[in-house]
């Protein structure tokens, strides 16, 4: 049988050739690359950069609960720059060529800019104001380009910068713009008043303009003038760019020096949320900086919208109350120094501020006339002594120090105290009890009930000895309910008030009536809203809500951050304590003989509150500085209602009311109107009756 022939090493053999063959390509093509292309591809990649730049977007909205805008951006024509590489003469000529389309604003150029400027303009002249001297020393290297630079400069007088027009200034104004913001970055030249004609001659002409664009700026628009508006804050102009005073910790965070940012309040405190998400587009230059193309990396996406608690249309009806009450009171005898009045309403429940107003009459130095300007912010950066409204604070340390109780009863006489002026109420009330005590305003119990709490005894013209931890003891009391305090709103630059000095040991007594210690009209407001729902001091909050921006024709966009209610501290009362401090307020409201009953006895919503008057020294804007300090009376007010099941709390304060003995009653008549607003907008047919 023949033998059969193995056809395995012819395979192997035929593999090896292919391989050997796909080897010899793959060698080929590498030396075709390296050999033949290599230097261009080499060009290619030492001639690329990437610079990748962040374009602003518009801020974020912001709305009132009722999703009613308040705070807009407002589309603006704007003429931009972008520096894409070009020299300082490619610069000059453009702005040249700008100069003679639009008109530009020239307030910003400094004489050094002039000077400056002159020296390219002129240059001949300028190498004029060098002597020959000095010239030689130059080339003898004794003096260098700095130095030569320097002379010139001092040596432009005011004749040769008259030597430039006025059409020059505007070049330099536009120049100066140019050259001062990075590469890439768009600088605004003009973004106020562009006009139609000039907006489209810069269209038409782009192609002679390199790096200059017609298209849509922002700024910001307030769809209720100037309601509310010191609290939304300010942003800074495209001319401001970042604070000074905080640029490394912008820069840190991927802004531009020329972005615009909040500079207050909420604008300021909303920020990051706000500022959006910048478009971001890679620049790719060759290695001179000239711009190959651009790639856009992020499209970008405008701010985020700010929901707040605040009502607009109450805020709007509020200042309209103030407004109108503060006149009519300056009307009244001894108010020459009456100029303010602050108001906050809160949810009691949640810390949601639903109003935030305050007036301020303001003298013009010229004219002395009056106008009224917006001080919203009065109610967190202002404090003063704010009288009775207190009470309930102090009745109810005096209770929880086992000061006193339910059975405690003290006469209304004066005090007389070694080395102490007489310490009395407003009029001999009678013996009382701690809820009679608040409903007519002892400050004689009161006092007994500081002096128990410091564990003294009164004794007649004897000197009065308390334990120096008494201070501490109210104090600390006091604050639990956000008295002397931050609240905790989310706004910056809050105010907690000044502390009256430990000693004499008599003013410990001024301190549980609200003569002693400062406090702010929201620190009040958080006061009588932790009375009001039973023992928890609420933070309280103007931002509700923050909301991704909307989409797709949508009224409002998603949320992104919902703020719940935050309990800041327990104030750790019996129940029944609070049920007594309730029933002595509400008495105060609803009962004759109560120190509101005149003005809110016929209120339909049953509110339940606390007015104060405080003896005060003027410290506002007529006092001339050195001249002797004047007396003078503050007057309050704090409530809510329903007494039953609160849902709104309240709290006012006029300054500097009056002085002498006429009270014409703005807080009252003011707390009035402004629960009459909340419940009439609430439920309109529900109108609360007069007599």
């Amino acid at each position: 049988m023949p033998k059969k022939k193995n056809s395995t090493p012819i395979r192997v053999n035929i593999l090896f050739f292919s391989v050997f063959i796909l080897f010899s390509l793959l060698v080929l093509r590498l030396g075709i690359v390296q050999i033949v292309h290599g230097e261009d591809y080499k060009r290619e990649i030492n001639r690329k950069e990437d610079v990748t730049v962040n374009n602003p977007v518009p801020r974020g909205r912001v709305l009132d609960r009722n999703l009613q805008l308040i705070v807009d951006n407002k589309p603006l024509k704007a003429i931009t720059y972008t520096n894409e590489g070009a020299s300082q003469q490619e610069m000059l000529d453009v702005a040249a060529k700008l100069a003679v389309i639009i008109e530009k604003d020239t307030d910003k150029v400094r004489e050094r800019d002039m000077k400056d400027f002159w020296i390219i303009k002129h240059p001949e002249e300028a190498e004029d104001l060098i002597t020959e001297k000095e010239m030689e020393l130059f080339r003898n290297k004794k003096l260098k380009d700095k130095d030569l630079y320097k002379l010139q400069i001092e040596r432009i007088t005011e004749k040769h910068l008259k030597q430039l027009t006025k059409q020059e200034i505007e070049e330099l104004a536009i120049f100066r713009i140019m050259n001062s913001g990075y590469k890439f970055v768009p600088q605004i030249i003009k973004n106020n008043d562009v006009s139609q004609k000039e907006f489209a001659v810069v269209n038409e002409n782009l192609a002679l303009l390199p790096g200059v664009n017609a298209t849509t700026d922002w700024d910001r628009e307030y769809k209720y003038d100037e309601t509310f508006k010191p609290v939304l804050g300010k942003v800074t102009t495209s001319n401001e760019g970042l604070p000074a005073d905080r640029i490394d910790y912008y820069i840190s965070r991927g802004y531009t020096r020329n972005d615009r940012v909040g500079k207050s309040y909420l604008e300021q405190q909303y920020e990051d949320v706000l500022q959006g998400k910048k478009e971001r587009i890679m620049n790719i230059t060759d290695k001179s900086g000239g711009l190959l193309e651009k790639e856009l990396i992020n499209e970008g996406q405008r701010g985020k919208d700010l929901i707040l608690s605040i009502d607009m249309d109450l805020q709007v009806a509020v200042e309209e109350i103030i407004e109108k009450e503060l006149w009519a009171a300056k009307r009244s005898p001894g108010t020459g120094l009456l100029d303010s009045a602050y108001v906050v309403l809160m949810n009691p429940n949640t810390g949601e501020v639903l109003t935030m107003a305050g007036k301020k009459l303001v003298k013009d130095k010229k004219t002395k006339e009056l106008s009224m300007q917006d001080d919203a912010l009065g109610n967190i950066l202002n404090t003063y002594n704010v009288g009775s409204v207190v009470k309930g604070a102090t009745i109810l340390t005096g209770y929880k120090a086992g000061a006193i109780n339910s059975t405690t009863r003290f006469d209304d006489r004066a005090l007389d105290i070694q080395g102490t002026p007489i310490k009395k109420s407003y009029s001999y009330l009678g013996v009382l009890n701690d809820i009679d005590a608040l409903k007519r305003s002892s400050n004689v119990y009161m006092f007994h009930t500081a002096i128990r709490i410091g564990k003294g005894v009164y004794r007649y013209q004897k000197p009065l000895n308390l334990d120096p931890q008494v201070w501490d003891t109210i104090r600390n009391s006091f604050a639990s309910f956000g008295l002397g305090i931050r609240t905790g709103i989310d706004l910056p630059s809050e105010q907690t008030g000044a502390k009256g000095a430990n000693s004499p040991v008599g003013k410990v007594l001024d301190l549980v009536i609200g003569q002693y210690d400062t406090y702010s009209n929201m620190q009040l407001a958080q006061y009588i809203s932790t009375i009001a729902n039973g023992g928890h001091r609420m933070q309280p909050r103007i931002v509700q809500e923050i909301r991704e921006p909307a989409m797709n024709g949508d009224p409002i966009g998603p949320v992104y951050k919902a703020f719940s209610p935050k309990v800041l501290n327990d104030i750790g009362m019996e129940d029944q304590w609070l049920a007594r401090v309730h029933t002595g307020f509400k008495k105060v409201m609803q009962e004759p003989g109560g120190t509101a009953y005149g003005y809110f006895g016929n209120a339909t919503y049953s509110p339940a509150g606390k007015t104060g008057t405080a003896e005060a020294f003027y410290d506002g804007q007529y006092r001339v500085k050195g001249d002797p300090l004047i007396e003078t009376m503050n007057i309050s007010l704090v409530g809510y209602a329903p007494s039953d099941n609160p849902e709104i709390a309240m709290a006012v304060i006029v300054p500097w009311a009056y002085q002498g003995s006429v009270d014409h009653g703005a807080n009252k008549k003011i707390g009035r109107a402004v629960m009459d607003a909340y419940f009439n907008m609430k439920n309109p047919s529900d109108q609360p009756k007069d007599e």
